[in-house]
């Protein structure tokens, strides 16, 4: 006859967190990161429906925006993925020291992209209100800006927390994790924005 199992060991010792698709952070991440980014193709799709009904891109009597800007954005977002990766490494090693470390560098590089970010709107040439052009370049911009800006203050809570004892919490890790996926993604969108913006009105 066999015996009835039993159901007798602790359950107290198994991980309360997972990395990567074992965490539901990362698919609540990825299904928004989905979302997010079919918004931003109805945006994509109404800029070429807009430039496919003018004879000219920008329209005539419109100045292409100035490019120094949005460069130097660019160039710096590019950069941040060095400590963004470092930060990512270090949530999954559960290094919490180089993550307070390199943390609030990646909090003055958001600040310095959103002090740009507010030069491109100035160097765009235009106001949001002048054409359906001024418009869609506007709404682009805008769009990413509220990204920047709401992983920028995510970032600050979660070094924040990690200069508390709740920075040991391995779901804080994951939620670390999870914001440098984020980033990737911000940085990442904004490489056709940027084409769009600047590049495309001088082909």
């Amino acid at each position: 006859m066999i015996p009835a199992p039993r159901f007798t060991d602790s359950v107290a010792d198994l991980p309360t967190h997972k990395f990567g698709p074992s965490s539901l952070t990362w698919w609540g991440i990825i299904g928004f990161m989905v979302i997010e980014g079919a918004a931003f193709g109805l945006a994509f799709a109404a800029y070429f429906f807009l430039m496919g009904h003018e004879q000219g891109w920008p329209p005539e009597g419109r100045q292409a925006p100035d490019v120094l800007a949005g460069t130097l954005f660019t160039i710096l977002i590019l950069l941040s993925e060095i400590p963004n990766t470092m930060i990512k490494k270090a949530a999954e090693k559960r290094d919490v020291p180089a993550i307070r470390m390199l943390m609030p560098l990646l909090v003055a590089i958001g600040a310095v992209l959103l002090v740009i970010r507010g030069f491109e709107f100035n160097s765009l040439n235009c106001r949001w209100t002048d054409d359906a052009y001024s418009s869609i370049i506007w709404a682009l911009l805008l769009l990413h800006t509220t990204h920047i800006l709401t992983d920028w203050v995510d970032t600050i809570v979660l070094w924040l927390l990690m200069r508390t004892n709740l920075g040991w919490d391995g779901r804080r890790l994951v939620d670390t994790d999870e914001n440098c996926l984020y980033w990737r993604y911000v940085w990442l969108l904004w490489l056709p924005i940027y084409l769009m913006i600047y590049w495309v009105p001088r082909l």
